[in-house]
């Protein structure tokens, strides 16, 4: 069996447990359920809430250079430290985090693979103990947008066949039968999807203890809906949350070369004057 394109992104349950008191090695957890954290976490990990941490609470946008330097320096976390993710819902805002930590220039970030829902299933250590502060100065690069999309871009590449869009959410969001998982406060006018984009949900990529698939079968996941590296992907959901879990796949696992995740996804798209929506399957 092959193995990913960059295993180096990937640690297992039993690294962590082996190298978390390491002194180069931070974990941080980031959950959909911001209380999770403290209702027992990986001992010695630090919590980051998405709602409130990892995004300008102002501007509907990512979180600022100058914020992630502060959390990162806040965190204890220097420029050369092994940094790794994990959270809920088979790493969903973990991906996230890893996605704005690779545009803002970390170098050695990696996911824990099969996320909270692996620790805990396997029975491993909890803490509700607060790791002491540490104190420590990160500097970050530039924002490269490399890995980001923007609405105008998708409105002017979707006309191409070079360009392949992929909708992560559920089928029934991209049919248009319901706006968003229940629940979850995040909305939009109309359902449906980008014309043209294939629905690929997230989740087929995960085994059920939450781990990946294997290379093999990601591979014919995505390229038996016409996804393929010679194409310039751009993954999309409801609030970029679980298209970044994708776009980790497609970068990382599968080492597609061009692959971008448009976070403003249906929120955006399906609240915009005259943007063209397809529905159905």
């Amino acid at each position: 069996m092959q193995t990913y394109a960059h295993p180096e992104v990937l640690v297992s349950t039993e690294w962590v447990a082996a190298h978390r008191t390491d002194a180069k090695v931070t974990i941080a957890e980031v959950d959909v359920d911001t209380l999770a954290y403290n209702e027992g976490h990986i001992p010695g990990a630090i919590g980051w809430n998405w709602q409130t941490q990892l995004c300008d609470t102002v501007r509907r946008d990512i979180i600022s250079k100058d914020n992630i330097e502060r959390l990162l320096s806040q965190s204890g976390i220097t420029n050369d430290a092994t940094l790794v993710l994990y959270g809920d819902n088979n790493n969903w805002f973990a991906a996230w985090a890893f996605w704005q930590l690779k545009m803002y220039g970390h170098n050695d970030v990696r996911m824990m693979n099969g996320g909270r829902k692996k620790w805990l299933a396997e029975g491993r250590e909890l803490s509700k103990d607060l790791p002491a502060a540490k104190a420590a100065t990160y500097r970050a690069m530039d924002y490269n947008e490399m890995f980001r999309a923007f609405r105008r871009q998708v409105e002017d590449e979707m006309k191409f066949p070079r360009t392949a869009l992929v909708d992560v959410r559920s089928p029934d969001e991209f049919s248009g039968k319901i706006l968003a998982p229940p629940g979850l406060p995040e909305t939009c006018q109309r359902g449906g999807h980008i014309p043209g984009a294939k629905s690929i949900p997230w989740g087929l990529a995960c085994n059920e203890d939450g781990t990946f698939k294997n290379l093999e079968e990601l591979e014919a996941l995505y390229s038996g809906k016409g996804i393929t590296p010679d194409k310039n992907v751009i993954a999309y959901c409801r609030i970029g949350e679980r298209s970044s879990h994708s776009w980790f796949v497609l970068k990382y696992l599968l080492g597609y070369p061009n692959v971008r995740n448009y976070d403003g996804s249906w929120t955006e798209w399906g609240n915009m004057v005259g943007a063209p929506v397809e529905k159905g399957i």
